[in-house]
């Protein structure tokens, strides 16, 4: 005879999740505003940020914009930190690096909203919350 207790299956694991896309619009300009990193640096996520950030159905993309904006804003200070090591000639060999390390971060990003919905970029300073 089998008792209740037997038949008992543990709930599944707690996983966090992401804020709900609203729509395909809203992904694919996450994804753009990822991408856009990548030849405007700040200007594009700042702009979508600011658009769009004080409208209850856009937090998906408002959540989107800070990350992309924070990573760029690390990348920026990155360059300024790499034009003063410049006099000391090790500035000229970080620059490409940190370029180079800004072109794979945003295509990871931009293929991770695209395909998951959600991208956090994995060394970037919360300057913007």
């Amino acid at each position: 005879m089998s008792t209740p207790s037997d038949s008992f299956t543990p709930p599944p694991p707690f996983e966090p999740t992401p804020p709900p896309v609203s729509n395909t619009d809203d992904k694919n300009l996450a994804m753009l505003t990822h991408l856009s990193g990548i030849i405007f640096s700040i200007l594009v996520p700042l702009i979508v940020w600011l658009v769009h950030k004080d409208r209850a159905d856009k937090t998906y993309l408002v959540s989107e914009a800070k990350e992309a904006l924070n990573f760029q804003l690390t990348v920026l200070i990155g360059y300024v930190i790499c034009w003063i090591l410049t006099f000391l000639l090790i500035g000229a060999l970080l620059t490409p690096l940190l370029w180079i390390a800004n072109l794979v971060f945003c295509i990871i990003a931009a293929v991770k909203v695209s395909s998951d919905g959600t991208y956090r970029y994995p060394f970037a300073l919360r300057l913007v919350s």
